[in-house]
């Protein structure tokens, strides 16, 4: 039991870390299709997000492979959970207006 506490936090670091980055790629993408500024949305998102990301992953690591590979685990984990819970229901998408 001992043995595993350390992966699962690692996991869960992960699992948070994606959560961020994949949460704030949606919030990111919303915010930048009403934006005259979109390229500079994406840019400094992009950056903070991978700062983030790449800082969870270096404190959940702790120079272990095993640990680094948990955290990389929880971070796709909080992929598949984001985008189930912000795809748009069926028949309510709407069409990207072209100018």
């Amino acid at each position: 039991m001992r043995e595993t506490v350390p992966f699962l936090v690692a996991f869960l670091v992960g699992v948070l870390a994606g959560a961020v980055f994949f949460g704030g790629l949606w919030w990111t993408i919303r915010r930048a299709l009403l934006s005259d500024l979109a390229g500079l949305w994406f840019a400094g998102s992009f950056l903070v997000r991978a700062a983030i990301a790449l800082a969870g992953f270096y404190v959940a690591g702790q120079g272990d492979w095993r640990r680094l590979i948990c955290s990389v685990a929880g971070f796709l984990v909080a992929r598949l959970l984001v985008v189930r819970f912000t795809r748009s229901p069926i028949g309510m998408e709407t069409p990207l207006e072209c100018s």
